[in-house]
């Protein structure tokens, strides 16, 4: 298989099935091109993630798996090449045979709908925990206060986190904290949902509570997942597909029974003997 050829999967959560690989892709990078000052993060980057599919990337530290998932909520900028979300661009687009950058309003319809859960929490310290879930739905989407406080409360019960809706985040474990923060990002009805190590800052006996919960949106939403972890029996079990990657590069992908059994690459299986 072509290193950049995406490969079909299969799930240990009971989910939608791998969609049809005819349809528009949720996310699609084309020639991807990431550079920081004379480095390189990711370079000739060519991937799809289709409506509904969970993609795990796994790797060492420093190989643009973060990075990644950055480019797509546009908190860093493209170098060069393309990104796609549903067939729309996010950055920039091919116009008259040039590169040319989108507008923000472009650029902000397109990422309304993206969702992502951050390693560090990025609550607002400020306020309770349900304030932090309606802050964006209120005033990025426009939804009505009591119709957004009713979306929250349903959405902590969700999580488990009902009876701390009044607290502020300082008065939370981390993996309440976390808990919520997955719950904030659901706020907003994400189509995607980006997860950047969302159980590495936390103790280890807290680990558990949050995986399972992102096991429970795995089973139960046709949400596309990008997933950028270190936990790899959470990988094997809510993955489709698995991407290795090195230096800015895939090395090898498919479904994780196969990158966990029986990986093809050297460097697939240095990294997993290391890490399992």
């Amino acid at each position: 298989m072509p290193e950049n050829t995406p490969a079909p999967g299969s799930s240990a959560v009971p989910a939608a099935d791998t969609p049809a690989s005819d349809a528009v892709p949720h996310i699609e990078f084309s020639d991807v091109l990431k550079r920081f000052g004379d480095h390189t993060v990711l370079e000739d980057l060519n991937f799809t993630v289709s409506p509904g599919e969970r993609v795990t990337l796994i790797g060492p530290s420093g190989s643009g798996k973060t990075t990644i998932l950055r480019l797509v909520m546009t908190l860093e900028e493209l170098t060069g090449g393309y990104i796609h979300i549903g067939g729309h661009p996010l950055q920039y687009e091919r116009r008259d045979g040039r590169r040319v950058r989108i507008s923000d309003k472009m650029r902000r319809r397109t990422t309304t709908h993206i969702g992502m859960v951050f390693q560090h929490f990025n609550l607002f310290p400020n306020m309770t925990v349900l304030e932090n879930l309606i802050e964006a739905p209120v005033h990025v989407m426009g939804l009505g206060k009591d119709e957004a406080v009713a979306k929250a409360e349903g959405l902590l019960e969700k999580v488990g986190m009902s009876a701390k809706q009044d607290a502020r985040p300082t008065q939370l474990s981390g993996g309440q904290q976390q808990r919520v923060a997955i719950a904030r990002a659901l706020a907003m009805d994400p189509e995607i949902l980006l997860l950047d190590e969302v159980t590495s800052a936390l103790d280890p006996e807290l680990v558990d509570e949050v995986l399972g919960v992102l096991k429970d949106i795995a089973a139960e939403t046709d949400i596309s997942m990008l997933i950028v972890t270190h936990e790899m029996q959470f990988a094997r079990e809510v993955s489709q597909r698995v991407m290795m990657f090195d230096k800015g590069r895939i090395v090898e992908q498919g479904a994780p029974e196969k990158i966990f059994s029986e990986p093809d690459h050297r460097r697939t299986k240095d990294f997993l003997r290391a890490v399992l």
